[in-house]
């Protein structure tokens, strides 16, 4: 419940924060945040089925300065969800916290390509557990695992819609919290951190359509690391798309995928498997704003 505040807390400080800005501000904000919930009953109905209740809130803004050859944005992308069926109890089934901030002064005339700092950092909110085992076990939680990414680079920027970002001097640490979880992570065995250096590139799109209707956000990391694993790519893509259904009401389609050479799939009969890529999606329907 903590940690739910603590988010509410921080979105209601980022919308604030961004109202504030006059119509002449090198500051630019944009953003959606919402609500969506979905419940399903049955009653004598023969093709079977349970009932079930679902819900998640999330948020997705960006805060931006530019001016005079400085660039600095700032994206934050927060959700966390719920599900309830009559054979389960309540278990989350979206759970992220993602915030980036990048600095940058202009290397042309033009102004589209920018010396560049990038700080970056993933984690979640809940715990996480195998509900396929007997009892449940506790897989993840807040701060297990958390990643930083700390690089400079170039960045490209031809406009306020596109990104593309390259550094060759990269730093990722995985951090756990609960050293029970280090191997699980790629962290050596009853250790908190793994420092890797290595390569990064970052990719991001944010468009609005039809009217300002539809709302398009993507952003895509990449990261190899200088060592024996050299080639091997990790991968993180978020992918958000809301359509304005009324000036409320919204429907949205989300995703993420990612693919981290570290991390080992673990079967239903607990053996170790290479990595594998995680891929998981949300469709819903509910309430929302835009700013």
């Amino acid at each position: 419940m903590k940690r739910l505040f603590v988010l509410v807390a921080t979105l209601t400080a980022f919308v604030s924060l961004s109202a504030q800005e006059e119509a002449q501000s090198p500051w630019k904000h944009n953003g959606m945040a919402g609500v969506n919930a979905s419940q399903t009953s049955f009653t004598n109905w023969s093709a079977g089925g349970e009932n079930s209740l679902s819900g998640n809130i999330y948020f997705n803004g960006a805060l931006n300065y530019v001016k005079e050859g400085t660039s600095w944005t700032n994206d934050m992308d927060a959700n966390f969800g719920l599900i309830n069926t009559e054979s389960q109890d309540w278990r989350k089934n979206v759970d992220n916290l993602h915030l980036a901030s990048k600095y940058g002064r202009t290397i042309n005339k033009k102004g589209v390509f920018y010396y560049a700092a990038l700080l970056d950092f993933k984690t979640q909110f809940a715990p996480g557990y195998d509900y396929g085992a007997t009892p449940k076990r506790k897989v993840s939680d807040f701060m297990t695992p958390a990643y930083l990414n700390i690089s400079v680079g170039i960045d490209y920027k031809p406009n306020e819609h596109v990104s593309a970002y390259f550094s060759p001097v990269a730093g990722k640490m995985t951090y756990v919290s609960d050293t029970l979880f280090s191997t699980s992570y790629g962290v050596a065995r009853e250790k908190h951190f793994r420092w890797e250096l290595g390569t990064t590139f970052k990719a991001g799109v944010s468009y609005t359509f039809l009217d300002n209707k539809l709302t398009l956000k993507s952003n895509a990391d990449f990261f190899t690391p200088y060592n024996d694993t050299f080639g091997n790519v990790d991968i993180n893509w978020d992918l958000l798309l809301g359509y304005n259904l009324s000036k409320y009401v919204t429907l949205t389609f989300q995703s993420n995928l990612k693919y981290d050479d570290d991390i080992k799939y673990v079967d239903s009969d607990g053996n170790r498997h290479g990595a594998r890529i995680q891929y998981k999606e949300t469709l819903g329907l509910g309430l929302s704003y835009k700013f």
